[in-house]
């Protein structure tokens, strides 16, 4: 048992691996070594522990993660592309042990019924993944009792601090509109509303990670002595004797470490996959799964012609508008993100505010009939074949930021608020490819923002960009837009707000205009899916319904790479659904469920 960052030279061969500690992974190992505590478990995490990390257990520190050389977090960046006028778009990720559930927003955010019907794969519909939803969570919230967990790990509430002003004030504004106030948004099937949000954030304000609910107490019991975590290492592929997965090979992650050689770990049983799908795919390619082609113009021998893994990338495309706000300075996170608060006194005082992440409302939104039409006869097309028939599947998601969304330099010392909007199901589609057989060999990745060939994502957040401003006009701490942070109409435009306070209109030069802020500045939601689809294998999946990888036995897939669609909401939940059921899979097959 223990956590390192070199592997005793005693542990040559554990019954299982898991590649990567991310946070399908930590529920995993925690539940495999729970059924039988003689398995011998070893997590590979490329990334650092994350125990008792200030900027972790402390949500409110959780932007700091996005800063371009924050350690904790890896960012992949696609090539200039003329649809976002020549930016890249950048995706970060986890890159410590509990994976997203680290750094994330802790948002509480389930998907909806109709998406994982959607998948159409037998033993993964919304009733059969209810269950597992419910085992992790110990709900604080409102709702209907049958659909929430109350003595599982992770602990969901509204923490102990919230700007209530910014947040009934948004409500409010939704109210105007006919978007009304939902209870509980997150039951599977309730939509077209706005909820007071919850997060991962326990009562007394801790942030909720599965490092540090599943994996550290087990590790410090003296319960799981089988149970390892070896951490500041890189995969570098799965070994195979034939067409079985037999082991890893690995080396010291030289971001942390010197380098140092390529050791080679068996595992007897069962190898696990769990390095997200910007990371996942990559892995199986490396280890001569995938497209033919990729892997012959990478110098990698073809093991298992496996086209989809790495095709149909798909994510979350968002836009974030920052507004001046008369918000007093404890009703923001502006102190902390600036720096104008010191960390270190937040801390030592147990500063409320260190247990929030600056978001109190989640609004899932559909459009009207006439916001449709508004959108042009193309989107009226995709919406009667995707959306009209399917009345629990959102169009939009919005929430407010109490803090300035980005860069707090970018702007003078203030009080600041933000609109974050993003499309929950773009018609853009993506990949990830290695380009070469090492680790070091850059990947070949494009997003593939904004590059649906009717150009309907950009559609949409015209239309989200409207509808945003009609929620600001209607709020009471709104005071005015900040220069240079959005688009700007000519002078006489019924779209500025400053000329127009009745009612804002548009022309086709004004939504011009729009459109071109749109490609300028939007970007990812930092929410990949879907690189490693469980789907039939002649529909470019790569694992079937069991987990599977097709070709190879005793290799398998659980994270976030493996949804066939996407899904109305931010990730996280459903990344430890899938790990509690891959959990209970995998007991079941290793034959620990009489233990």
């Amino acid at each position: 048992m223990g956590l390192y960052t070199t592997l005793p030279d005693d542990i040559q061969e554990v019954d299982v691996i898991l590649v990567g500690g991310g946070c399908a992974s930590c529920i995993i190992a925690s539940r495999l070594s729970d059924a039988d505590p003689s398995l011998s478990i070893l997590i590979v995490e490329s990334g650092t522990n994350n125990y008792e990390l200030p900027t972790v257990v402390h949500p409110g520190f959780w932007f700091s993660h996005l800063a371009p050389d924050n350690k904790y977090t890896r960012f992949f960046q696609g090539p200039k592309s003329k649809e976002l006028a020549d930016r890249k778009a950048t995706v970060p990720t986890g890159h410590i042990l509990g994976g997203g559930s680290s750094m994330n927003m802790s948002l509480y955010s389930r998907a909806q019924r109709s998406d994982y019907d959607a998948w159409k794969v037998p033993g993964w519909s919304a009733d059969d993944l209810l269950p597992y939803m419910k085992k992790f969570e110990t709900y604080h919230g409102p709702g209907p009792k049958d659909r929430h967990g109350y003595d599982g790990p992770i602990e969901v509430s509204g923490s102990r601090f919230r700007s209530s002003r910014l947040e009934s004030d948004f409500i409010n504004a939704l109210g105007k509109l006919g978007w009304p106030e939902i209870e509980d948004i997150n039951t599977l099937d309730n939509v077209n509303g706005v909820m007071r949000a919850l997060r991962y954030v326990a009562p007394d304000g801790r942030r909720q990670d599965t490092a540090h609910k599943y994996l550290h107490p087990r590790l410090q019991d003296g319960k799981h002595p089988n149970l390892h975590v070896l951490v500041e290492s890189q995969v570098d592929r799965v070994i195979f004797d034939g067409t079985k997965a037999s082991g890893v090979a690995y080396r010291p992650n030289p971001a942390f470490q010197s380098p140092g050689e390529t050791r080679v770990v068996k595992a007897k049983r069962m190898v696990i996959v769990c390095c997200g799908p910007l990371g996942t795919p990559l892995v199986l390619e490396r280890s001569g799964i995938g497209s033919p082609e990729v892997l012959e113009r990478a110098g990698v021998p073809v093991l298992v012609d496996l086209p989809g893994v790495g095709s149909d990338y798909e994510d979350h495309h968002s836009m974030m508008y920052a507004y001046k706000s008369d918000l007093n300075p404890d009703e923001t996170l502006d102190g902390v993100n600036s720096g104008r608060l010191n960390p270190g006194e937040l801390i030592v005082n147990n500063d409320a505010k260190l247990g929030w992440n600056s978001v109190d409302a989640q609004a899932k939104l559909r459009p009207t009939e006439a916001d449709i039409a508004s959108i042009g006869p193309e989107f009226q097309k995709a919406w009667d074949r995707e959306f009209k028939d399917v009345p629990d599947k959102p169009f939009m998601m919005m929430s407010p930021v109490a803090g300035f969304p980005g860069d707090p330099n970018l702007v003078p010392a203030g009080q600041y608020f933000g609109v974050v909007t993003f499309s929950l199901y773009p018609f853009s589609r993506g990949h990830l490819h290695i380009t070469g057989p090492s680790i070091d060999d850059p990947p070949d990745f494009d997003p593939g923002l904004f590059s649906d060939a009717e150009g309907l994502d950009v559609k949409n957040h015209i239309w989200m960009f409207k509808k945003h401003r009609e929620v600001l006009r209607n709020m009471d701490v709104f005071r005015g837009e900040i220069p240079g942070m959005h688009p700007e109409f000519p002078a006489g435009s019924k779209a500025a707000m400053s000329t127009n306070p009745d009612k804002l209109e548009y022309t086709p030069e004004d939504d011009k205009i729009i459109e071109k802020w749109v490609r300028e500045h939007a970007d990812s939601t930092w929410h990949p899916i879907g690189t490693c689809k469980m789907a039939p294998r002649e529909k470019l999946g790569v694992v079937d319904p069991a987990l599977n990888v097709y070709g190879v036995q005793g290799l398998k897939i659980a994270d976030m790479s493996i949804p066939p669609g996407n899904i109305g909401a931010n990730l996280v939940n459903t990344a430890m659904t899938i790990a509690e059921k891959a959990a209970d899979m995998f007991i079941a097959e290793l034959g620990l469920a009489a233990h």
